[in-house]
């Protein structure tokens, strides 16, 4: 009985991990009133915060746009 408790909870954490993943997605910057700036992911539009300009792709997690990371760039 236990290990079937231990198995379901474990499956359902999984489940919860990968839709909190799934939702850092790439989104379209719509509208910028401020810090306040509307965002359309694949048909959801929602308002987050942060700095972009309208028609930039960004990358929106946990209500925040993320910032873009720079490539490195290997020497010799």
């Amino acid at each position: 009985m236990s290990k079937k408790l231990i198995s379901l909870a474990m499956a359902l954490a999984f489940v919860a991990g990968t839709a909190a993943v799934s939702f850092a997605g790439k989104c379209t910057v719509t509208a910028v009133e401020g810090t306040k700036v509307t965002v359309d992911c694949d048909g959801t539009v929602s308002t987050v915060e942060g700095t972009a300009k309208v028609g930039d792709k960004v990358t929106v997690k946990d209500g925040k746009i993320e910032a873009k990371k720079k490539k490195a760039i290997e020497g010799c």
